[in-house]
């Protein structure tokens, strides 16, 4: 037998609860994938940005960075644009870092977005799994109480071993879908690590380049 008929014949044996759980499979996977490519791209444009604009931010060439940033979608280009616009009317370290650290607030749910929704699917399709089971175990029983005795025993062990079925495609969908959610959190938190250390290096920038006040006279 291919594997491909081994495949075929496992799910229809597991009755009709396999086919929400194939779905829940089929949304999760497509949850990942959209969240790995836009946070792999954010990544990527992230770290092309600034590394134009931190030699810039050394020489003090602000106005080029703001040009830079305004052309640029990358998700630090809007942190640092905030940063850049306070420069000249703030007159304080901290008033430039709260207006990054309100842009960050802006980014920050849009790079979480949707994730929580794979660990929630890999908790659904494990009941689903459960569910699926109880039910052909009930069905199971039922039949039981009706046939010869001498049969009673093959068939409520072939209806147990179909009724697993649901709990495996469910532990089988469960478990990939709980490691790609694990993945995805700690991309998703190294991006944000990265975006509050570029807003650090920012500041720090601007600060070491802001004239210092004169000392007051005696």
């Amino acid at each position: 037998m291919s594997i491909f008929s081994h495949i075929v014949g496992f799910f229809q044996g597991g009755g009709y609860m396999m086919y929400p759980i194939a779905a829940v499979l089929v949304v999760g996977a497509a949850i990942a994938l959209e969240r790995w490519l836009v946070l792999t791209h954010t990544a990527l444009r992230n770290r092309g940005l600034w590394n134009e604009i931190a030699p810039l931010l050394a020489q003090g060439n602000f106005r080029q960075a703001v040009q830079l940033t305004g052309k640029s979608k990358a998700a630090i280009a809007q942190i640092l644009s905030y940063g850049l616009a306070r420069i000249a009317s703030a007159r304080r370290r901290d008033d430039i870092e709260k207006a990054m650290e309100e842009s960050l607030m802006d980014i920050v749910p849009r790079l979480e977005k949707r994730t929580h929704y794979i660990a929630t699917f890999a908790n659904l399709a494990t009941l689903l799994g459960l569910l699926g089971t109880v039910i052909g175990l009930i069905n199971a029983f039922a039949a039981v109480a009706t046939v010869n005795p001498a049969e009673k025993a093959n068939l409520l062990s072939a209806s147990i071993s179909v009724a697993m079925n649901c709990t495996a495609f469910g532990l089988m969908t469960a478990v990939p879908l709980l490691l790609i959610h694990a993945v995805l959190q700690t991309k998703t938190t190294e991006l944000i690590d990265s975006l509050e250390m570029a807003s650090v290096k920012f500041l720090n920038a601007v600060t070491e380049r802001q004239p210092q006040p004169a000392p007051a006279a005696a």
